[in-house]
């Protein structure tokens, strides 16, 4: 499959394939991500997201295909686990200051951002689960990322919580206008909260815009009809219709699509 974009994409995966140990994690991914969008890769525990995310980041080399990464991007990584002692002492302003060398000024704009300036002098074992995805965000951000990959950003988080946290994620995109990577399980939140979805399991099952992969008979087969009746959608308007894969297809009528909230 060829890929083009009208401006050169922060990340490109071609034909990537994954083997551990003689078992087939991935089998020939392809994976693009553009600056201002969020793409959001779903799929059942064990189906190789997180690898992908690692291929993206150059943590893991592919078997076969390649990787191509803008020139001179910045990637900011807010991994799926930080194993952080809890018997020692460390504030979330020293946390930040080892993660990220900035001064002070930078790391109190980047909590104020992400609505956690209040715990600056926090020790960070004492942190929810919620702060502590926030904290890590906030480290991303102190690299002024052109990409943000996030791997199960809501991990530990309250329903409640996700819901915020993707609306924060979705600001953050529209003010710096950097590309998103989300590795998520969140079914009933994803479709809300991203542009495009890949669904994986191994090999890509289907992709498209939230609207078509919900109805995408390999995404029913995987997940159950009624995570497709349950899921969040966009609600917007446009005058083209895609077919059972995504892709776009003729239509000269505004289509409009209504929010289902779980």
């Amino acid at each position: 499959m060829t890929l083009t974009t009208a401006a050169p994409a922060l990340a490109e995966l071609h034909g990537i394939t994954v083997r551990y140990n003689g078992r087939t994690v991935l089998d020939h991914v392809d994976l693009l991500v553009e600056r201002g969008q969020i793409v959001t890769v779903i799929g059942p525990n064990g189906s190789g997201k997180t690898t992908l995310a690692r291929v993206l980041l150059g943590l893991v080399q592919p078997d076969k295909g390649t990787v191509r990464r803008g020139n001179d991007i910045v990637i900011g990584y807010v991994p799926q686990r930080v194993n952080i002692d809890s018997t020692l002492p460390l504030s979330v302003r020293r946390f930040l200051k080892l993660a990220a060398r900035r001064d002070g000024v930078d790391i109190v704009g980047a909590l104020t951002e992400v609505g956690t300036a209040h715990l600056l002098d926090a020790d960070i074992s004492s942190l929810s689960g919620g702060e502590l995805q926030r904290v890590l965000l906030a480290r991303a951000l102190l690299r002024d990322p052109d990409l943000l990959v996030l791997d199960e950003p809501t991990q530990g988080v309250d329903f409640a919580g996700q819901i915020a946290l993707y609306h924060l994620i979705g600001e953050i995109r529209d003010r710096h206008g950097c590309g998103v990577l989300t590795i998520s399980h969140d079914l009933h939140l994803v479709m809300a909260a991203t542009d495009r979805v890949i669904c994986l399991n191994h090999h890509i099952c289907c992709s498209g815009e939230p609207e078509s992969v919900r109805i995408h008979p390999e995404y029913v087969a995987l997940f159950g009809p009624k995570a497709s009746e349950d899921l969040a959608i966009y609600s917007h308007c446009h005058a083209h219709n895609h077919d059972l894969a995504g892709n776009v297809v003729e239509g000269d009528g505004a289509h409009q699509h209504v929010d289902h909230q779980p």
